[in-house]
């Protein structure tokens, strides 16, 4: 069926041989009785993944990021999406819900988010006050997990009534660990969607601020923890808030705390808490869906272009 649909787009991406679009009746024009050489199913996907890669706007260098908190100095191995162009490879490309508000995206310079192999960075802020992290080294995480993966299969009610698939949260990639010093919280998550072929990586670094949490949510296939857990240490170097809004910078006098702490960032309360449903405990998914989706859309229009019915 997957071929089927993905000859199909080859119709749109490529044109059809003269032949096939001559009027009834009509003579074929000269030169056009040899038979155009049609694309292979490799070739459409490719053409129609580059097509959705044209239309992105990748950035390097020094970027700041929305709201002027926090800036980050993108290097040659990276590169950054606003997030009206991230959102396209959220909603479009990774079959994740829309609605979600980030300030960008960053993926690694050497692969299409679009590849099977592909994997990028969320980037959010939650600006809820200034976090205590007195109950860091306090937290039972296996206790935690426990009642995070009875979160996921509650929400995977509202997800079904939705339209979409359930999630599975199978454990902890890596266990969390926050670093005092440098105010960074670090911890991954295992999950899979229905029907997916792979688990997939949600790799979370969290860097609190005066007023606020900045949050990198790194997406990729489970298979790439090590790879990720080095590349999110050179993201780190090169990401940090703004002077005047780092977590030092807090000013008891004049700014607020948050209502939660560590355990809450790890747990995903703050999400429920803001209404963030459809980034529910921060799993966001790369499915790689665009393809299937892109054709799946345009079916009926081939259909009706050839006489035919769709399949």
């Amino acid at each position: 069926m997957r071929a089927l649909l993905i000859i199909c787009l080859c119709m749109l991406v490529f044109p059809l041989p003269a032949s096939a679009s001559k009027k009834p009746g009509g003579s074929p024009k000269a030169g056009s009785s040899k038979r155009e050489k049609e694309p292979s199913p490799e070739e459409a996907e490719a053409a129609a993944m580059a097509a959705f890669e044209s239309q992105l706007e990748y950035k390097r260098g020094r970027v700041a990021l929305p709201g002027d908190i926090a800036t980050l100095d993108v290097p040659e191995n990276f590169r950054y999406l606003s997030p009206e162009h991230a959102d396209k490879i959220l909603v479009e490309a990774w079959g994740n819900p829309p609605g979600t508000k980030t300030l960008g995206m960053l993926f690694p310079s050497d692969v299409s988010p679009l590849a099977e192999e592909g994997w990028g960075v969320v980037i959010t802020y939650s600006e809820d006050g200034h976090v205590d992290d007195s109950d860091a080294n306090g937290i039972d995480y296996d206790e935690m997990l426990k009642q995070m993966k009875e979160d996921t299969a509650e929400n995977n009610k509202e997800r079904v009534k939705q339209g979409y698939e359930p999630l599975t949260l199978h454990g902890w990639a890596a266990a969390p660990h926050y670093d005092a010093s440098a105010h960074k919280l670090y911890w991954a998550r295992e999950l899979s969607v229905a029907g997916a072929p792979q688990h997939t990586l949600n790799y979370d670094v969290r860097i609190l601020g005066r007023k606020g949490v900045l949050s990198f949510n790194a997406i990729a296939p489970v298979s790439r923890l090590g790879d990720i857990e080095e590349s999110m240490k050179q993201v780190m170097a090169f990401s940090d808030f703004n002077a005047g809004q780092r977590y030092a910078d807090f000013d008891s006098k004049t700014d607020n705390l948050a209502a939660y702490g560590i355990g809450a960032l790890v747990a995903g309360k703050v999400a429920a808490k803001v209404g963030l449903f459809k980034l529910a405990l921060g799993a966001i998914l790369a499915a790689k869906k665009l393809v299937i989706v892109a054709v799946a859309a345009v079916g009926g229009i081939i259909a009706k272009l050839l006489g035919r019915k769709k399949d």
